[in-house]
């Protein structure tokens, strides 16, 4: 078959800035602490430990007291352009090699180590703060004496930990007793796993009968757990009892956990801990922090070495040329000193100094306020970015669903005629004694209105009743006040879930005047616009999976006795499920081109005996020691068969300001915007269309859940002979692909316009940063505003956290001696150059309203123009030219002494450096006028006290004017008509916009 993939191996790629990847699990045994094992925690009981833990601190730090230092220093000399200017000041130490004073060599460099220096120790004390107002919360802690304040870093493996509503888990903890009523709690993960979906955890139930919490440290229990893994969304353990006749064992899973991250949402509760520091699960989700270097840093470095290889064929040429005599080796070093000022180290500083003003302006931009730049050293790798990676929960999206559309087959309520809903429903409970049949004319209207407002009203219901929220009520902080709770204040209501999506639709509900006012594990009420109460019994539940797509519900109205199956789900499933219609395909087409998900609500009425035979079989396949799933699956699906199809109902979430036109910049800006998210695939797929990250006129490909090779290999097929088309994959799915077709995976996903991965974990973020980075070699910017989210940032080349002179040897018989010395290099390096080539960084092709306008321009930034090999060669030259001129025409022109042609050609030099800076700029700013200004008056004031090197009486003559004049004229004037020239016939893309 022509389009099958060959069977390649992965290949790999060795990255500039790679860095051991070793998980937690390999650090440990690297560093002697063995094998993670299984383990018994005793509640209550820390000291009755089979092993030793770590210390429950977090530490985000690159570096701690004692590496701080030599790690700065290493991560500054491992790169060839700082190592050579530290080589080049130690060997002035060598008498034989010193051509000036050392602080010729050593202020320079000592400026930049400096500057160095303190930026990295204000990034490490900001990052030592944050990690210590983490480590310093304070906890209750269960004792024999009582209840004890304690920090979060002196928690150990076994305490009894209380947690409050709305305060972060400090530790992982098995989940024992809580203060809820309903005997359960619901879960913020957004932090850990990206997902907005609350999540519902159930305590032990051996503890959670306990009459109090203190009686926890009365009983003889233990719980055996799992080794530590980076697996958020399964465990494996049990819990005993040794003091009960007989002993009590339970079974834990993952709906007993607590993760550290995660944020007590509703009332208050007890667990024991089982893992602490390095070994939680959000922790060995993070990969290890690491000093990034940014793309123009590494051209600079391949370019000095590109210098240096010249300086090292100029240097054996002037020894050839001298035919090697005498100490020849000598000479060469000596000539190398002599030109090393062909790589300037005040482009060291210029460099570090226009990263600070930089990150100074981004942190002053009014148009992103609050803005916080953690890392000073990769502002530039903005402008360079080729892919960028984006969260979805609380990153596009605001975390808000909101109901938008409810289509009943022949009619549609959107946001603007929600009234009509909510009078049909007032209708319903309100309505008055009919009038008697005789007028016909009304009698007919009446009817068909009544028949309309029974049909919202049975999906208005369905909708109250098909879901998994629960009515919490709270009274100044407090949750479940008993007089709130029995007069079901609105004002004291919020609702919690499982998923976003069923809160908008209760919310919904309320809106609309059927109000979800109460609910345990067996019962539900309603309350109508008439304040009446409607108790129903909640008989069996059947919850949303991944699998399923979709959620059951089967309930008795108290009050008619009424046994009714309510189902909703996704559209690809309902469709087989509910009765045959002609309208279900097209309208949720409709609904979902508009970035709604959509919503399938049907019911079914059960007579009592029917329910009851589905009873006795229902628990009977649960009841099953094999194929217990199955035959459960089985059972259910005999009850959905030929439902009444009620409504569909669209949701959205709500995007992020400026979402849509800020994704629209970057496609036509040439960026390509991958999402990575934890959430489920029908919300990803949805978001994706909704904010526009991928376009109405682009096909999505769904890749299909492959658990094998011989599946993934007949999906990439598929996947290949799609043409412009956005994918859509899951983790597990994207985890096989990269198992045995890394290669081939990545080169058709880099082929989308977008890529949205879903149920991603944050390990898989992070490798889908750095398979990018490795396959395609581009710079990537990753966005994230979770914990889930750090491993991505910290991976990626930029991350986004919701923070030439050489001529005077060749004539002087190729003697080793310099030309100028002392504070004049100093001086040239620093003070009289260092301000007009900084100010450049003022400098704008258009202004930023144009470039936003226009973001096609940011193509020209990709290429790399400003810093390539054909580039460099040209600014080599024009050094060669101007360095030629200066040198040979200070000689052609000099008068008697030897000071006049260090007067002339070095005054020539700074003249023409502050004509090349202003012939490279594109925009003035009064600063770089300022600047140019002021490195001049700095010369010319310095010139006093430089008499040892130049003759203050000569420069003050009319000869030492027109000399200087003549030389830095011919020096500039030509590049200046070049450059007139290539603007008038070969002018840049932004110059249309700028004239």
């Amino acid at each position: 078959m022509t389009d099958n993939i060959p069977l390649q191996p992965v290949r790999q790629k060795k990255r500039m800035d790679s860095r051991p990847r070793a998980g937690c699990c390999e650090w440990l045994r690297c560093c002697g602490a063995g094998e993670p094992r299984p383990r018994t925690v005793w509640l209550g009981h820390p000291e009755k430990r089979d092993q030793r833990y770590p210390r429950n601190v977090i530490n985000n730090q690159k570096y701690n007291f004692f590496t701080f230092l030599p790690g700065v220093l290493f991560n500054q000399f491992k790169y060839f352009f700082n190592l050579y200017f530290l080589l080049l000041a130690c060997s002035q130490f060598v008498p034989e090699m010193r051509l000036g004073a050392l602080y010729t060599y050593w202020v320079p460099l000592g400026f930049v180590l400096a500057v160095t220096i303190i930026r990295e120790a204000v990034e490490e004390i900001r990052c030592y703060l944050r990690d210590k107002e983490v480590n310093s919360q304070v906890y209750s802690r269960l004792t024999a004496r009582g209840t004890v304040k304690v920090k979060s870093c002196s928690i150990q493996v076994g305490d009894l930990i209380i947690v409050e509503k709305n305060q972060r888990v400090p530790a992982d903890m098995i989940f024992l007793r809580t203060s809820e009523k309903n005997g359960s709690c619901f879960l913020r993960t957004d932090q850990l796993d990206g997902e907005t979906d609350w999540k519902l955890r159930l305590p032990v139930a051996c503890t959670q009968r306990l009459p109090t919490a203190a009686d926890l440290l009365q009983i003889r229990s233990y719980v055996y757990a799992e080794e530590p893994n980076i697996d958020i969304h399964n465990f494996v353990g049990t819990f005993t009892r040794e003091d009960s006749d007989p002993p009590i064992s339970e079974s834990l899973s993952i709906e007993n956990t607590l993760w550290a991250g995660t944020v007590i949402a509703s009332g208050t509760v007890v667990g024991v801990v089982l893992y602490t520091g390095r070994e939680l699960r959000s922790v060995m989700n993070t990969s290890n922090p690491r000093s990034k270097i940014g793309l123009f840093d590494l051209e600079v470095n391949c370019l000095t070495k590109i210098l240096f290889g010249a300086l090292v064929v100029v240097s054996l040429v002037m020894v050839a040329l001298q035919h090697f005599a005498g100490r020849w080796y000598l000479q060469i070093i000596r000539f190398l000193l002599l030109f090393s000022n062909i790589i300037p180290i005040s482009l060291r500083v210029n460099l570090d100094m226009g990263k600070i003003v930089y990150s100074w302006v981004i942190r002053r931009d009014s148009k992103i306020p609050g803005t916080v730049v953690r890392s000073s050293t990769i502002p530039e790798q903005l402008g360079r970015i080729s892919y960028l990676l984006t969260d979805k929960t609380g990153t596009l999206t605001q975390n808000e669903m909101v109901f938008k559309r409810l289509h009943l087959g022949t009619v549609a309520y959107g946001l603007d005629s929600m009234d009509e809903v909510q009078s049909h429903i007032f209708s319903i409970y309100t309505q008055q004694p009919q009038d008697p049949p005789a007028q016909k004319g009304p009698a007919l209207t009446t009817k068909v209105r009544r028949t309309m407002s029974s049909r919202v009203h049975e999906a208005v219901k369905a909708i109250a009743l098909c879901h998994n929220v629960t009515p919490v009520y709270e009274s100044n902080g407090v949750t479940d006040q008993a007089e709130a709770e029995k007069q079901y204040e609105d004002s004291c209501r919020v609702y919690q879930a499982s998923s976003p999506d069923e809160v908008a639709l209760v919310q919904w509900t309320e809106s609309v005047g059927l109000t979800l006012v109460g609910r345990d594990q067996s019962s539900m009420q309603l309350r109508t616009p008439g304040d009446q109460i409607l108790n129903f019994t909640i008989l069996q539940i059947f919850p949303f999976t991944y699998e399923s797509k979709r959620m059951g519900i089967i309930v008795r109205d108290e009050s008619t006795g009424e046994i009714t199956f309510y189902m909703k789900g996704a559209d690809v499933v309902m469709a087989g499920i509910v009765q045959y219609n002609d309208w279900l395909e097209e309208e949720c087409g409709n609904m979902a081109r508009e970035g709604l998900r959509v919503l399938v609500v049907a019911k079914k009425s059960l007579a009592e005996e029917q329910y009851q035979d589905f009873e006795a079989r229902y628990v009977q396949a649960k009841l099953s020691v094999h194929d217990r799933s199955l035959k459960v699956a089985t059972v259910i699906e005999s009850l959905e068969m030929e439902m009444e199809l009620l409504c569909l109902t669209g949701v959205e979430d709500q995007l992020q300001a400026d979402v849509r036109p800020t994704l629209e910049t970057l496609r036509n800006a040439g960026i390509k915007v991958w999402m990575l998210t934890g959430d489920k695939l029908e919300t990803a797929t949805c978001t994706a269309k909704n904010a526009h990250l991928v376009t109405r006129n682009q096909d999505i490909h769904i890749f299909r859940l492959v658990t094998n090779r011989g599946e993934a290999h007949l999906e990439l097929n598929a996947f290949r002979r799609k043409h412009d088309c956005a994918l859509v994959i899951s983790g597990d799915s994207l985890e096989v692909c990269l198992k045995y077709y890394e290669y081939e995976f990545m080169e058709l996903a880099c082929q989308c316009p977008a890529v949205v991965c879903c149920r991603c974990a944050p390990t898989q973020k992070a490798q889908i940063v750095r398979l990018l980075q490795e396959r395609t070699g581009k710079l990537t910017c990753a966005v994230g505003d979770g914990g889930n989210d750090v491993s991505m940032i910290q991976e990626s080349d930029c991350g986004v956290g919701v923070e030439g002179k050489a001529v005077f040897s060749s004539v002087f018989y190729f003697a080793s001696v310099p030309l100028y010395q002392g504070f004049l290099i100093i001086g040239y390096s620093t003070i009289y150059t260092m301000f007009p080539v900084f100010s450049l960084v003022l400098d704008k092709d258009v202004k930023s309203e144009v470039a936003m306008l226009y973001p096609e321009l940011y193509k020209d930034l990709l290429k790399g123009r400003p810093l390539s090999y054909k580039t460099f060669l040209i600014w080599v030259l024009i050094s060669i030219y101007q360095g030629s001129t200066i040198m040979y025409g200070a000689l052609l022109l000099f008068e008697s002494e030897f000071v006049h042609i260090v007067a002339i050609s070095f005054t020539s030099l700074i003249l023409t450096e502050l004509l090349m800076v202003a012939l490279t700029i594109q925009t003035w700013h009064w600063l770089m006028t300022v600047a140019e200004l002021l490195s001049l008056a700095c010369y010319i004031a310095s010139l006093v006290f430089l008499h040892e090197f130049i003759d203050v009486y000569f420069i003050a003559t009319l000869s030492f004017l027109w000399k200087v004049s003549v030389i830095t004229l011919v020096s500039c004037l030509p590049l200046y008509v070049l450059k007139y020239l290539r603007r008038r016939f070969s002018p840049p893309s932004y110059s249309k916009l700028t004239s």
